[in-house]
């Protein structure tokens, strides 16, 4: 899953940036309207964290703008605004969910959860291809009956290739969605990753290699 955290508080903006990268999410941040504007425009997000009191361009007239969207990311807002007239207001604007601040993480990364599983192209939660049942809520990873310890993203390399099936993803595609806009597509890190996770899902060999492809599990 990828996010994207638009907060002008810096140093909140990066408390829950990590957090959620350690619950397996992509997460990239935007400390303004106008970057937040044009991260969305080259990127593609399953859910966007929003703040309201935003300089350069407010968080009312972007939430605005997601929501004209064709295929656009779920919103949520979290802002210190949290009277009922201030979410009702949110929530005219298109906003998918409202969360006032000070919050409790816990809930912050179910309600990110539960907003990705209500896009219009979610899948079942829980996803079954080859033999794997994997649970992107409960955090399980099965393979024929055997449970899978894996890593953070492990986990998350997973996940995206059992959504891509029977289709390939390049080792691009999977920099970007699993890690983010941090990450360097020159380092070795998918192919290792990917490696680890090969070992782990033990035999017969189930995600096949095609140079100048990518991954795929089928």
């Amino acid at each position: 899953m990828r996010v994207l955290v638009v907060e002008d508080d810096d140093a909140l903006a990066e408390v829950v940036a990590e957090g959620l990268r350690d619950q397996g999410m992509a997460v990239d941040v935007a400390y303004d309207g106008l970057a937040a504007a044009a991260k969305l425009d080259v990127n593609a997000y399953h859910v966007v964290v929003l703040d309201r009191d935003l300089p350069g361009l407010h968080g009312d007239v972007l939430c605005q703008m997601v929501t004209e969207r064709s295929e656009r990311p779920m919103v949520l807002m979290l802002t210190a605004a949290g009277e009922p007239d201030e979410r009702v207001s949110g929530l005219a604007l298109g906003a998918d969910d409202y969360l006032a601040k000070p919050f409790h993480f816990p809930e912050l990364i179910l309600r990110i959860q539960a907003l990705a599983r209500r896009r219009p192209d979610a899948r079942p939660r829980t996803l079954r291809v080859a033999g794997i049942a994997l649970d992107p809520v409960r955090r399980t990873a099965v393979r024929d009956g055997r449970r899978l310890e894996l890593s953070v993203k492990e986990f998350a390399v997973l996940e995206a290739l059992l959504r891509a099936s029977p289709g390939f993803l390049s080792a691009e595609l999977l920099l970007e969605q699993v890690w983010d806009e941090n990450a360097d597509s020159f380092t070795n890190t998918v192919i290792v990753t990917v490696g680890r996770l090969r070992r782990k899902l033990g035999e017969p060999p189930i995600i096949e290699t095609v140079r100048g492809v990518g991954y795929r599990i089928g």
